[in-house]
């Protein structure tokens, strides 16, 4: 019999037949039991596309949100022959200063987003959603975008969007001109922090013959040029459900900001409100007695749709119609968030606050008596009693301790009344009189 699993280490000095091992039978069912169960669990993570597989069941579990997603590629037939020289020129004249909507986010960044022709987006997935939270967003989907600069390299075409993500003279800014003392920059003036995006369009060896319809085709899936409004641009990037909404006017929960803009425009009024500890906005649309919408929106989502119209019972709607139409496969959108110690996520509805930061001890209360927020007379300390004289005391207890000599004592300070029978102690003779001094007669 043959066990499944063998382990062999060797040295130097010895031979192969010492250095075989070989397990026992339980631990070989154990460990093949082990990779049974995490061939079944295994999860793979495309971070290219950002597509998450069960090793299992080969569909997909779930997917990035629908405008960082993978392309679909264009089909547009290329010549061999390769791009001369005057080609280059009325390629360049018919694309410069072209406008376009944006189909998606353009982030920013020296290097940009690169799309093969008739291929796939790169980076797309977790990394186009990386790249374009860490430099930031020059065009969001529906934006207008200009290609204001062109450059045709050996196998690709560069374009700068929206004044390219370059600052300009970025090093004549650092050179300065003059005699003596006296030196003046090169660059006059303080040039703005660049916003725009770059998009390359890359090709197999060479660049091949092409006309401007060619090249838009090509970036159709990234820019479109056809003569469309801001709202048509917008909604073109959106699913059809909520492209539909957008267009008919009408508000759902779930919305962004910018989504119920263009479905309603500016509203009539605002107000600004808290329910429990939850702060909202409300945006109000039309006036009695015509229809009026209530619009409810925390941080940047419609949380609330309250429809009313004159004689009828009012229509309320809080139902997420949204989050799960913006990813592929109807799952919702799950935004990753990085929780750091002592930072706990409460939710306002079903939670009560977090109390407050106080003095006391684990497990001390608070006294009954309240000790602040009242205005109270101010007390102060009463003096101390002064002892009274005691009875029966000593006549020279509060003498001096020293007398000048010749100084007659004196009296007693507690006179004993005539005929008091319960006086025991007899009266102190008087103190003799000091040496040297005379005896009166």
């Amino acid at each position: 019999m043959r066990w499944p699993f063998q382990t062999r280490w060797t040295q130097p000095t010895s031979n192969w037949g010492r250095g075989i091992h070989m397990p026992h039978p339980g631990c070989c069912c154990a460990i093949a039991a082990l990779l049974a169960g995490m061939a079944q669990a295994q999860i793979t993570i495309n971070s290219k596309t950002g597509v998450v597989t069960n090793g299992a069941t080969p569909a997909t579990t779930s997917q990035v949100d629908r405008r960082y997603q993978q392309i679909e590629p264009t089909h547009v037939s290329l010549t061999k022959s390769e791009l001369d020289a005057k080609t280059r020129l009325e390629l360049i004249r018919a694309l410069q200063s072209e406008q376009g909507f944006a189909m998606r986010p353009f982030p920013r960044g020296h290097k940009g987003l690169t799309l093969e022709a008739n291929g796939k987006l790169e980076p797309a997935g977790e990394n186009y959603l990386n790249l374009a939270t860490r430099e930031g967003l020059s065009a969001k989907p529906g934006d207008r975008v200009v290609l204001t600069d062109i450059k045709i390299e050996h196998s690709r075409i560069v374009f700068d969007l929206n004044g390219g993500p370059d600052a300009k003279h970025r090093f004549l800014q650092h050179v300065q001109l003059g005699t003596g003392p006296s030196m003046n920059p090169v660059v006059q003036g303080d040039d703005h922090e660049p916003t725009g995006a770059r998009l390359s369009l890359t090709f197999g060896d060479h660049v091949p013959e092409l006309t401007g319809d060619d090249v838009k085709a090509l970036l159709a899936p990234m820019i479109s040029f056809g003569l469309k409004t801001p709202v048509q641009a917008f909604t073109d990037t959106l699913p059809p459900k909520l492209k539909d909404a957008i267009l008919n006017h009408h508000v759902l929960v779930g919305m962004s900001t910018e989504m119920v803009l263009f479905a309603k425009g500016q509203p009539e009024g605002k107000s600004r409100e808290m329910d429990g500890q939850m702060p909202f906005e409300e945006w109000i649309y039309g006036k009695p007695p015509r229809e009026v919408d209530f619009v409810r929106i925390n941080g940047n989502r419609v949380i609330r749709v309250e429809i009313a119209k004159v004689g009828e019972i009012p229509v309320i709607f809080t139902k997420n119609e949204v989050e799960g139409l913006m990813r592929t496969d109807g799952t919702p959108l799950q935004v990753a968030r990085t929780v750091k110690a002592g930072d706990v996520e409460r939710d306002p509805n079903t939670q009560a606050p977090a109390a407050v930061p106080s003095i006391l001890k684990p497990g001390e209360k608070i006294p009954d008596e309240p000790t602040s927020g009242q205005m109270r007379p101010v007390q102060f300390p009463k003096p101390k009693p002064q002892p009274d004289d005691q009875s029966g005391a000593q006549p020279d207890a509060t003498a001096p301790a020293s007398q000048p000599p010749g100084a007659p004592a004196p009296p007693s300070a507690t006179q004993l009344p005539p005929g008091d029978a319960s006086q025991t102690t007899p009266p102190k003779p008087p103190a003799p009189p000091p040496v040297g001094s005379s005896q009166p007669e």
